[in-house]
């Protein structure tokens, strides 16, 4: 039988592909983790990662090891957090990240109609930078972030969509995208667009800034930037553009940044994400009243 330090190690190592990362995830030592998995594979009979100097990777077998264990291992945490939150209540604290000013508005919304049906639960919001938002979801020092979406990640639950908006452009101020009323998604090969950091999704990096435009016309990648006061900064030093949601007309304008819609684009989507295992009875109720928050008569 495997043991749940087993358990947690391999499935850990089959998302990170990193053993530096897997080891901090899980708060022991690199070595600790390199032995376990050494061992785990002798038990088995055959490896379970492909190893090399500059990375790490699945084999056939531990891709399927993954997939059939990754659902059952799911249920058993949250059974037993729900066991949990069934003797205990509504009771303790529930830490919930954002990032940027709406983000924040919208949560601080939540957590007070959510202290008003669970008043034995407290809630502690906080905001995160762009990139510290998914580390900080997956090591447990948030219960739940709100962000965009897609988020098609195996150990990430994304809830309903809170709230979609308008794509819009930020370009430098002086651009002649600036001076235009809208522009089109083909419009993307005529400009350098930056980047999200690499600890966020590859579904929502591809979305926000795809390769190519809907006509395959490619687009031209820029520099990266960690949180969303540098990726302006980046845009108003003329260095690339970005596509924002409209909300970011009221809560960042700017003199050396303009925000020209996307006629053609599909909105920025909105929502709630939690981590699979962790889908305890605080989390759910969290989410319930967001999405009742957002979708009551009047609400915008």
């Amino acid at each position: 039988m495997l043991e749940r330090h087993e358990l947690e190690a391999f499935l850990t190592l089959a998302e990170e592909l990193h053993f530096g990362r897997t080891a901090e995830r899980l708060h022991v030592s690199t070595a600790r983790i390199s032995q376990t998995i050494a061992k785990l594979e002798r038990r088995i009979g055959v490896p379970l990662f492909n190893r090399s100097s500059r990375r790490v990777e699945l084999t056939a077998v531990g891709r399927q090891l993954y997939g059939e264990i990754r659902p059952a291992w799911h249920q058993i945490i949250a059974a037993y957090e729900r066991a949990i939150d069934t003797g205990r209540g509504l009771t303790g604290t529930l830490r919930v990240a954002f990032v940027g000013a709406a983000g924040g508005h919208l949560l601080v919304g939540a957590a007070e109609l959510f202290r008003r049906r669970q008043p034995d639960c407290d809630v502690q919001v906080r905001e995160a930078q762009m990139v510290d938002l998914m580390p900080w979801l997956r090591a447990g020092e948030v219960d739940l972030a709100l962000g965009t979406f897609p988020v098609d990640e195996p150990d990430i639950v994304t809830g309903p969509v809170l709230v979609s908006e308008a794509r819009m452009l930020a370009v430098p101020a002086r651009h002649p995208f600036a001076r235009r009323q809208r522009i089109s998604m083909e419009d993307l090969a005529r400009v350098k667009l930056l980047q999200l950091p690499d600890s966020l999704p590859g579904s929502l990096r591809e979305d926000r800034t795809p390769p190519a435009t809907p006509q395959g016309r490619p687009i031209e990648p820029g520099p990266s930037a960690s949180t969303f006061n540098e990726m302006l900064t980046l845009i108003g030093a003329g260095l690339g553009a970005f596509p924002v949601g409209a909300q970011a007309r009221r809560y960042y304008t700017r003199p050396d940044v303009a925000y020209v819609p996307i006629s053609d684009a599909p909105p920025l989507r909105w929502g709630l994400l939690w981590r699979a295992e962790s889908a305890t009875a605080r989390v759910r109720a969290f989410a319930e009243a967001a999405h009742d928050l957002l979708t009551a008569p009047g609400a915008c």
